[in-house]
C-alpha cells in the first residue's frame, strides 16, 4: 500500500468519531477565548488517542497542545475551534433561520478546522505506531483565531520555537494550497469619556463622546486616500452612548481593525489612527483610552512545503459526492449572488475558473499558484509562520460561491459534504507531515528557504510586551 493508502484507512476507520467531533463543537459554537468546552471536546479527544496534553499555555485559558512521540522532527499541526458571534443558523436548511436570535456560528467553519487537524494528528500518529518513525507530532489548539489571535500569543512565548514544520488547512469552497502571504492587522478600541448635559436646556455644559467617535470615523475616512493602497481600515461602533438624543452622550467607544502587508506598516497606520482618535478628542473636549484587542503577523509562505502539500492533496484525491451534496450545493447556489460565485473563482487559472463556473462543487484539485498572492485578509498563522515553516491546504466543504462568515456558511457545517472536505484535508496534513518524517530533505529544503524568505528578519510579536487577552 501506498503511504496515503495507509493514512486514508487510518482516518476512514475512525470517520465516525471524527465527524461527531465536529458536529459537537458546531453545536457549542463558542467565540473567541470562551471555547471552554470547545477545548475540553478536543483535549480528551487526544488523551483518548494517547496524547500528551497541556493545557492553558501561553497563559490562554483555552490553549493547549497535545504531543504524540519524542525527538526531532517535530511537526506541528495547527488546530482552531472558535465561532462568530450572530451567525446562529439552522443546519441543513437553504434560507436563514438562526437556533437563537443574536447566537453564535460557525461561520468560518472552524469546527471542521478543529476536528480535521486532529484527525490529520491520529493518523500521523497511528502511522508511527505501524512503522516505528521516530518524531513527534503536535497538535496546537489555537483558541480565538477570529478576533484575538491566539496563535500570536503562543509564538510569543516560544511554542513553536522548536518545531520543524508547521502545517495547517481551512475550509473552503475548493481544494488548494494555500501559498500566499497575507495582511498583518492590529485590532484596537478607542473608548471616548466626555460629560453628559441636559441636550436642550444646556447642551453647552455637555461634551459628546459620540461626536468624538463621529469625527474620528471622518477623519480616519479622509486618512484612506493617503495610506498604501493594500491596507485596510475597519471599524464598528460598540457603544454609541445610549438611546436618547437628548442627553448628551457621555461615553462612546469604536473598535477598529487595521491591516497592511508588513508589520511596520501596521504600526505606522495606527500611530496616524491614534493621532486622529486624540484630534478628535481636541476637537470635542473629551478624553480618550485605548484598549488593545488583537494582532497578527503577515503570511511567510514556503514554496518547497506547498509543493510537498499539494503534491499529497492531489494523492488524496476528490471525494466521492453523491446525488444528496449535489442537490443541496444546488439549493444553497441559488442563494448566492454572481459576485459571491465569481469571488469564489478569484486567483484560478483562466482554464479551471471556466471548467467549474457552472458548478456547484468543485470537484478537482486547484493548480498551485504559479506567482504568491497576497490574500487581503488577516490570520493568525503569520505569526507561526515568522516562527517555522508553514503550509497551509483547503479543501472544498460548501458549495462553490460560498462566502465565508455568512448563514450559509453555517447550515453547511454538519453535512457530509463538509465531513468529506474535512476529511480530504485531514489525509492531505498527514501526508504531508509523514512524507516530511521520512524525508530529511523536505525539512532542511523548507528551512533554507524560510531563512532566505526572512532575509535576516527576525519575528517581533505586535502584541505588547505583557498584554494579554482580556478574561472572558
Amino acid at each position: 500500500m501506498t503511504r496515503m493508502a495507509v493514512l486514508s484507512e487510518i482516518i476512514e476507520a475512525k470517520r465516525e468519531s471524527f465527524t461527531a467531533l465536529s458536529d459537537e463543537l458546531w453545536a457549542k459554537a463558542e467565540v473567541a477565548f470562551t471555547e471552554r468546552q470547545s477545548a475540553e471536546l478536543l483535549c480528551g479527544a487526544l488523551e483518548q488517542e494517547g496524547f500528551r496534553v497541556e493545557r492553558q499555555v501561553a497563559g490562554l485559558e483555552t490553549g493547549f497542545v497535545g504531543s504524540y512521540g519524542s525527538g526531532h522532527p517535530v511537526i506541528a499541526i495547527l488546530g482552531e475551534f472558535d465561532a462568530l458571534p450572530g451567525l446562529s443558523q439552522k443546519a441543513g436548511l437553504a434560507r436563514p433561520e438562526p437556533i437563537a436570535e443574536g447566537g453564535n456560528g460557525h461561520g468560518c467553519g472552524h469546527n471542521l478546522l478543529g476536528s480535521g487537524a486532529l484527525a490529520a494528528a491520529v493518523a500521523v500518529k497511528d502511522y508511527m505506531q505501524r512503522t516505528g518513525l521516530k518524531g513527534t507530532v503536535r497538535y496546537y489548539g489555537c483558541p480565538a483565531e477570529e478576533y484575538g489571535s491566539g496563535k500570536a500569543y503562543m509564538a510569543r512565548a516560544g511554542l513553536f520555537d522548536d518545531a520543524d514544520l508547521a502545517l495547517s488547512w481551512h475550509p473552503y469552497t475548493a481544494a488548494l494550497v494555500q501559498n500566499l502571504s497575507s495582511l498583518a492587522n492590529y485590532a484596537v478600541k478607542f473608548k471616548f469619556t466626555g460629560r453628559s448635559a441636559h441636550a436642550a436646556a444646556s447642551p453647552h455644559l455637555g461634551r459628546s463622546a459620540l461626536d468624538a467617535v463621529e469625527l474620528m470615523n471622518v477623519g480616519v475616512n479622509y486618512l484612506r486616500e493617503h495610506m498604501i493602497p493594500e491596507a485596510r481600515v475597519h471599524y464598528a461602533i460598540t457603544d454609541s452612548g445610549g438611546a436618547s438624543p437628548n442627553v448628551v452622550q457621555a461615553y462612546a467607544e469604536v473598535s477598529y481593525l487595521i491591516r497592511a502587508p508588513k508589520q511596520h506598516q501596521v504600526t505606522e497606520l495606527y500611530s496616524r489612527v491614534y493621532d486622529i482618535a486624540k484630534g478628535a478628542a481636541l476637537m470635542t473636549g473629551t478624553s480618550v483610552e485605548t484598549e488593545f484587542e488583537g494582532a497578527a503577523g503577515s503570511l511567510i509562505p514556503n514554496r518547497k512545503l506547498a509543493e510537498v502539500m499539494h503534491a499529497n492533496l492531489t494523492a488524496a484525491g476528490i471525494p466521492d459526492y453523491d446525488a444528496e451534496d449535489w442537490r443541496y450545493a444546488e439549493a444553497i447556489r441559488a442563494t448566492l449572488s454572481p459576485e459571491d460565485i465569481q469571488a469564489a473563482l478569484y486567483g484560478m487559472d483562466p482554464r479551471t475558473a471556466l471548467r467549474l463556473k457552472d458548478k456547484a462543487i468543485a470537484d478537482e484539485v486547484i493548480p498551485l499558484y504559479p506567482v504568491e498572492p497576497v490574500m487581503p485578509g488577516s490570520t493568525d498563522v503569520g505569526d507561526v509562520s515568522w516562527v517555522v515553516p508553514t503550509a497551509q491546504c483547503m479543501t472544498a466543504c460548501w458549495a462553490l460561491g460560498t462566502a465565508l462568515h455568512t448563514w450559509q456558511t453555517v447550515a453547511q457545517g454538519t453535512l457530509p459534504l463538509a465531513h468529506k472536505g474535512m476529511l480530504q484535508a485531514a489525509k492531505t496534513i498527514a501526508g504531508t507531515a509523514i512524507e516530511a518524517l521520512e524525508n530529511p530533505a523536505v525539512i532542511a529544503e523548507a528551512k533554507t528557504e524560510h531563512r532566505e524568505r526572512l532575509q535576516g528578519q527576525a519575528y517581533m510579536p505586535l502584541i505588547p510586551e505583557g498584554q494579554m487577552p482580556p478574561r472572558r
